[in-house]
């Protein structure tokens, strides 16, 4: 069945997400701060909307995959936020990787007002988000996500139902921690590959296949050694993720200190002047 859908989040990911809703049959409607970002996505049949409320107001569904904590609370929380146009009947999806605390929060005020929500931020990058093979974690009441899988197997593959709000979200931070180290691996592989005068494109050949792969290493650093640094995800996104995941892990008393290295390199980076680079770019540290 056809679904009105809403999305608010225009970014790299975004649109690859809109535009395989719009290829399934939705009605999708779309808000950015930036409207001219959306022209695009309208000219291809996406509906306008002027605030989150709006949206909230037409849409069954609504997703939000915005940049930042003080973003997604701005578009739930604001005067014109989704809560204020969120009827009984409505469901959100916050898609964005956003703090558990957050997560929490929202889920709270969807259970006072009488609608529904999900965290469930995502892995895949640009490329996922465009071939519809997303990773999806979620969190919130199964119900909710069972209602809405329909949905979320059109952006993405691997979807799995974590458990209770903020659930989704404390799933991504481990799928953040794991691929901060491992950036740190993949890029310092092609370092000592140019330094001991390799062709680092063979070397890739030999070592993406073996126990080294990952999809870091398939999908990033052959990016690299065309030296393209374009953004499947922002520097500047994922330095906010790992402080997320460091904040979290204090209140655990959990000591990450691979974590903290990848970021301090990433800070470093950001501070040249890197910030809205692809996380491939890492590969300069060491320039």
């Amino acid at each position: 069945m056809k679904k009105k859908i809403g999305f608010i989040g225009l970014g790299v990911m975004g649109k690859g997400m809109v535009r395989n809703l719009l290829k399934a049959g939705h009605v999708v409607y779309v808000y950015s701060r930036t409207k001219q970002k959306a022209e695009d996505i309208i000219a291809e049949g996406a509906k306008w909307k002027e605030t989150p409320k709006e949206v909230a107001i037409s849409a069954e569904i609504i997703i939000t995959m915005v940049g930042y904590p003080h973003d997604v609370e701005a578009v739930y929380f604001g005067d014109d936020g989704l809560i204020a146009g969120a009827d009984k009947e409505t469901i959100t999806i916050d898609m964005t990787t956003s703090t558990p605390t957050l997560a929490k929060k929202i889920y709270a005020k969807a259970k006072q007002c009488g609608f529904k929500a999900l965290d469930a931020p995502v892995s895949g990058g640009d490329i996922g988000a465009k071939n519809g093979t997303l990773s999806i974690m979620v969190g919130g009441e199964q119900e909710t996500y069972n209602a809405v899988y329909p949905v979320l197997s059109i952006m993405g593959e691997n979807i799995v139902y974590q458990g209770e709000a903020g659930a989704g979200q404390h799933t991504k931070m481990c799928n953040q921690i794991a691929i901060a180290s491992n950036m740190i691996g993949v890029t310092e592989a092609i370092v000592y590959a140019k330094k001991s005068g390799l062709n680092p494109e063979n070397v890739l050949k030999s070592i993406s296949q073996g126990a080294a792969g990952s999809w870091s290493m398939s999908n990033l650093i052959p990016r690299v050694l065309k030296e393209d640094y374009s953004p499947g995800f922002f520097i500047k996104h994922f330095i906010k993720d790992m402080g997320i995941a460091l904040d979290e892990a204090q209140n655990m008393n959990l000591d990450l200190p691979g974590l903290k290295l990848a970021k301090e390199m990433y800070d470093t980076l950001a501070a040249e002047g890197e910030e809205d680079r692809g996380t491939q770019a890492l590969i300069k540290y060491w320039k």
